[in-house]
């Protein structure tokens, strides 16, 4: 089969002689890349054919917060050196400012201001500049107003100047209306694009984005329109792999849904990619394939790609990629994103065998992202109708199921509530810390003596309006600094140029706060986009000056922002050291990377082997009743129940290959890499983990027939209309947050659990795998082992003899283990038991089984007598309730009918393990028909309480028992 990877770069005719702009724009919120990533960028750029670097890092200090700030002599430096990089590899490095934030477009200063930026950044050597109004509010101030006939003027009228200030270089323009749901009304009719068009200096590009900000599909229709208004073919600013609206998410897939067939029709592509640098490999290196490119491999476009979903599971190949549709030979000018997607797993193998470091702990580069559900509503841009099932769009005629305006906010809501780790907020994105990535080779630094002015505020959409409350702060002017001139030296920034300065309090940690907490003015909520992640701020540092003095309040905030991993210059670096080769137990294969890809493919489509993992549990949790007769000593080899098993022990083998892709992931030497992709991997591992675990239990056919009506759920990837909204990208992905790993945890029959899927990555990669299982009666001794060790609020009771070393045990799980062994399940890591949880369906029925089953052995074992006065207060107890059982006062709730115990010992420093083991017990429990669990300890046990708390278990008031605390929880 012919391989575009080996094509000689001179062979990329679209790119030659600058002809076609083809590269990478880091253009997305959160931490930007480092100076040696960039670097090590231009160079993969110039092996694959790609010529142009657009640098705009939306959080980069002086990119857009501090835009009219010179860089200082340390800073210019660093951009000087990336300049030459780019240049001795080929690569035109354009220099991007966002002005649009605060800029007063007819203030003359403001000009020079802008001027004098961009002059400074040409006198590093650089040739190629871009000015981007993205993400701003599209209105002028007063004193604009009366100088410009429309926004658009204005932000022409600036550019224009710029443009011929610098000579004519080579120059990019992102518009404020940058794809076709922002163009009001529409492409074809806004004002705005129409005077950016008729206006803008004709060699000028504009950047442009698609139909959506997130556009499944480029067509060639949308590109004609858009060309004839803007008078130019457009730039594309392709946000197909950026991630910063998602901190579950990461896109592994190929590049897609674009025919080779539009490039004659395009200016140029460039991708802004994941936040992540590491992550980048194939979304870049499939573009460079694409580029090179102008014949369509794939099949048609048009197919309607919601229906053939179903026919791709069919059609796996045993390595899980799509085998219908990738042809058996492929030209060298033919692309097909399967075939290019193995190409690049091809190449990026050696990546993760190159000893590199890592420094910090991990920690997502995303900014913390708000969760709102956001309607799903029909429009003039989606594929859906109230009325109609068959709507025809510019790429052909689709069928489309009818779904309701009621049914489609439900889904919404269900997207938009989706669990989020401990390091991500539920309020508006908070401004994060000001960032520079312009004064280290490997680190983003945090300065955190100088405050971001960009606060929460409203970003118009279609489908949501929100307003924003201003915080009060006390402001103080920063004093002047030193800037690097080529002609004078130095000189210190005018009076005009003011920084500001909080005392605002500081924000918690939010690995502290519990996520449910309402923290913020709930009309403060706005969406968050991939070029809308942070809003447009109130205030910003040359305005500062004008309000002094003014009653209102500025809105302004800062936090340190948990979620990016940035460094102080006062925190000593942590050098994650490389593991011995001969330690090793495994390093990543192509089968690794296929699989991973696959986990986190695309924004609007699930790899082949994530939709084999969706598909299995849910066929196996939806044919559960066949269990039930295997269990009655019906007949086995019944075909029907020979595939529950056989399936079953599929996703047995899936969940083990994921858990081998997370061992070699964890102990691959190129650290920096393994910690962007680590805690996205340790997830799906966990959930899918989870998956297989409760298919263990559903093994045992320990339910009733009614199951089904008490498992099915609320809305998930099977829901009527679900997948086909999904798939159809007539709404933009952060509507459905999550991506597989979301879908797959939705799949689990606990709908009032979703505070149980938020929990934090482990700091330092580790490859430990906990396994969770039924329980079986050979694990009683490592049960009771565990229980025992643990059973001392947390701890051990080291005063009991050694007939009593049971004690406990029987007390606490023993009755589980012997009379309900069906409702028991254990944690395990590669040696031995670590934890249990044990439960009974119905509370009072099992003390019913217990007074005559079990209490009478337990009293004839521990009698009472004199010498139980010598043992501990706690041993005492349990003696005691032995004896006065009959008489004891206990729980019966309507609400709680059940009742649980839980355990893990504390070498089990991971806080998802208990929450995967609690979430697969009340999973079963909700198959017999319950719908709440109470646990009793001691109004002592302080770390029981805490436990127990942190698993979402409340205080229950209303079943009050002296000396005791009675906690619950729904389910």
């Amino acid at each position: 089969m012919a391989d575009t990877l080996n094509l000689p770069v001179a062979e990329n005719l679209n790119t030659k002689n600058g002809n076609f702009i083809c590269g990478v724009v880091e253009g997305f919120y959160g931490r930007p890349w480092t100076t040696e990533q960039r670097k090590d960028l231009f160079q993969k750029m110039k092996k694959w054919g790609m010529e142009s670097y657009v640098y705009a890092p939306k959080d980069d200090y002086k990119h857009r917060a501090y835009w009219r700030e010179l860089y200082t002599v340390e800073e210019a430096e660093h951009l000087t050196s990336l300049i030459t990089a780019a240049r001795d590899q080929n690569v035109t490095f354009y220099y991007a400012l966002s002005p649009g934030l605060d800029i007063t477009y007819s203030n003359s200063k403001e000009i020079l201001a802008l001027k004098r930026k961009l002059e400074q950044v040409s006198q590093f050597g650089c040739v190629a500049f871009a000015l981007l109004f993205d993400d701003i509010e599209p209105e002028m101030s007063e004193a604009d107003k009366e100088v410009f006939q429309s926004f658009a003027h204005a932000q022409v009228s600036v550019t224009n100047e710029i443009y011929q200030h610098l000579n004519q270089p080579k120059f990019l323009v992102c518009p404020t209306q940058y794809c076709a749901t922002r163009a009001i009304p529409n492409v074809s009719n806004s004002e705005y694009l129409n005077t950016l068009g008729s206006k803008l200096a004709l060699e000028i590009d504009i950047m442009w984005t698609g139909p959506k900000v997130i556009s499944r599909l480029l067509t060639k229709e949308s590109i004609q329109e858009i060309t004839d208004v803007l008078r130019r073919p457009p730039v594309i600013w392709d946000n197909l792999h950026a991630n910063d609206y998602d901190q579950k998410r990461v896109f592994l897939g190929p590049y897609s849904g674009r025919s080779p067939d539009l490039i004659p029709k395009l200016r140029g592509v460039l991708t802004n990619p994941n936040c992540e640098y590491g992550a980048n490999f194939i979304a870049i290196h499939t573009l460079a394939q694409w580029s090179r490119c102008n014949v369509d491999g794939q099949r048609d476009l048009t197919l309607n790609d919601t229906v053939s979903a179903d026919i791709k599971l069919e059609t796996e190949t045993e390595d899980g990629l799509l085998g219908e549709d990738v042809p058996t030979t492929l030209s060298p000018n033919m692309y097909h994103p399967r075939q290019a997607l193995r190409n690049a797993i091809r190449e990026w193998l050696p990546e993760f065998e190159r000893h590199k470091a890592a420094w910090g702990p991990i920690a997502k580069p995303q900014p913390v992202v708000a969760i709102v559900p956001v309607p799903i509503i029909p429009s003039i841009n989606t594929c859906m109708s109230l009325t109609t099932t068959t709507t025809t769009t510019s790429v052909g005629t689709t069928t489309t199921p009818i779904v309701n305006t009621t049914q489609l906010q439900a889904l919404a809501e269900v997207c938009s509530t989706v669990s989020v780790s401990a390091n991500e907020s539920l309020i508006n994105p908070l401004p994060g810390p000001v960032m520079n990535s312009l004064v280290s080779e490997t680190k983003v630094i945090c300065n955190e003596s100088i405050p971001n002015p960009i606060t929460p505020a409203p970003i118009p959409v279609k489908v949501v309006s929100a307003d924003n409350t201003p915080l009060p702060t006390n402001l103080t002017i920063l004093n002047g600094v030193i800037f690097k001139d080529k002609e004078n030296g130095a000189f210190k920034v005018p009076a005009d140029d003011l920084s500001t300065k909080t005392d605002a309090d500081s924000i918690k940690d939010e690995m502290n706060t519990d996520p449910t907490t309402d923290v913020s003015n709930e009309s403060s909520l706005s969406p968050s986009e991939p070029m809308d992640c942070n809003s447009t701020p109130n205030i910003s540092p040359a305005h500062i000056g004008k309000i002094i003095g003014s009653s209102e309040d500025v809105a302004m905030s800062e936090t340190s922002g948990s979620s990016m991993v940035v460094e102080n210059n006062d925190i000593n670096q942590m050098q994650v050291e490389n593991m011995n080769d001969n330690k090793r137990k495994g390093q990543l294969t192509v089968e690794d990377l296929q699989l991973l890809s696959d986990l986190f493919y695309l924004p609007f489509e699930h790899g082949g082997q994530g939709l084999q993992l969706l598909q299995e549990f849910n066929w196996l949790k939806s044919n559960a009743q066949l269990v039930i007769s295997a269990n009655q000593n019906t007949d086995t080899s019944q075909p029907e129940i020979q595939e529950w098993f056989e399936r079953a022990a599929k996703m047995n083998e899936m969940t083990q290959s994921v858990n081998k892709l997370f061992e070699h992931l964890s102990i691959c030497n190129n650290r920096e890499l393994l910690y962007d992709l680590y805690s996205y991997v340790w997830d799906i591992r966990g959930v899918v983990s989870l998956l297989n675990s409760y298919i263990k239990w559903l093994a045992g056919g320990q339910f009733p027939s009614s199951m089904p009506s008490y498992t099915q759920g609320t809305y998930t990837w099977f829901s009527k209309g679900w997948k086909e909204t999904f798939m159809s990208g007539e709404q933009e992905p952060w509507v459905f947050r999550g991506g597989l790993t979301a879908d797959l945890q939705r799949l689990i029959p606990v709908d009032s659990g979703n505070d149980l899927f938020v929990y934090k990555a482990p700091d330092i990669p580790t490859s430990r795998v906990y396994t969770i299982r039924p329980y079986n009666c050979q694990d009683e001794a490592q049960v009771y082992s565990v229980c025992t060790r643990t059973c001392k609020n947390g701890l051990e009771d080291i005063e009991l003899p050694v007939k009593f070393k049971n004690l406990h045990a029987d007390r606490f799980v023993g009755a589980f283990l012997t009379l309900l062994p069906e409702f028991c399940m254990v944690v395990e890591d590669d040696t031995e038991i670590v934890g249990f949880v044990c439960a009974a369906p119905d509370y009072k029925k099992f003390r019913a089984k217990q007074e005559v089953s079990w209490i009478p052995e337990m009293c004839g074992k521990y009698p009472q007598s004199e010498e139980n006065k010598d043992l501990s207060k706690l041993a005492q107890e349990s003696i005691a309730v032995f004896h006065e059982f009959a008489d004891e006062i206990y729980v019966s709730s309507p609400t709680h009918p059940s009742t649980m115990i839980c355990s893990l010992l504390p070498s089990v420093l991971d806080q998802s393990v208990s929450k995967r083991l609690v979430t697969c017990l009340l999973a079963a429990l909700r198959a017999n028909g319950s719908f709440g669990v109470h646990v009793i300890m001691n109004s002592t046990d302080s770390y029981t309480h805490a436990f127990y708390g942190k698993l979402g278990f409340i205080e229950n008031s209303h079943e009050a028992i002296k000396g005791k605390i009675v906690m619950g929880r729904t389910f």
